[in-house]
């Protein structure tokens, strides 16, 4: 819909519009991005603050996704399917902290999204809890707590050291 405010969702058929980002939700988002640029294989695209469309009443904003290549669509592009996506990321927000703990992945898993990470603050550094498809029965089952590196086989081969946010 035209002349919504940035960064609209639409969740359970309610207009969800975000609130201003913290220092550390940029930082985490930019570390994440730019990691995942740099080690994302050919098939695959990293894209952020881009809408999927998970059904009729459900299009909600991961900070971060991966997309099939083959999928990624035109410059005038504005939502994804659930099943160009491969990987959907959520940095945890006071404000967003139910959605993105609670409703965000129970959409996701529903619409089949394979992968699923959650970045939490613990003391301005960040932490991720990483998820996989339970395909049986279409929800998240955690496969890791990362604290200080991100080391990860699936979706791909991933070395992230969460450090760095310090140095930004």
């Amino acid at each position: 819909m035209p002349g919504l405010p940035p960064h609209s969702q639409l969740i359970d058929g309610s207009l969800v519009v975000a609130a201003r980002q913290t220092k550390f939700h940029m930082l985490a988002v930019s570390l994440l991005e730019i990691s995942l640029h740099g080690q994302a294989p050919a098939h695959l695209r990293v894209r952020r603050q881009m809408t999927v469309t998970l059904g009729r009443d459900q299009r909600p904003e991961p900070d971060i996704i991966a997309v099939h290549a083959d999928r990624d669509g035109g410059p005038e592009l504005t939502t994804y399917q659930a099943d160009d996506v491969v990987l959907a990321i959520e940095v945890v927000s006071v404000e967003s902290r139910t959605r993105d703990r609670e409703r965000k992945p129970q959409l996701y898993a529903r619409a089949g999204i394979t992968h699923f990470w959650r970045v939490e603050n613990v003391d301005g550094r960040p932490v991720v809890y990483v998820y996989e498809l339970d395909p049986a029965t279409k929800a998240y089952a955690l496969t890791g707590i990362h604290h200080d590196r991100l080391r990860l086989s699936v979706p791909f081969e991933i070395d992230i050291d969460l450090t760095e946010i310090d140095r930004w």
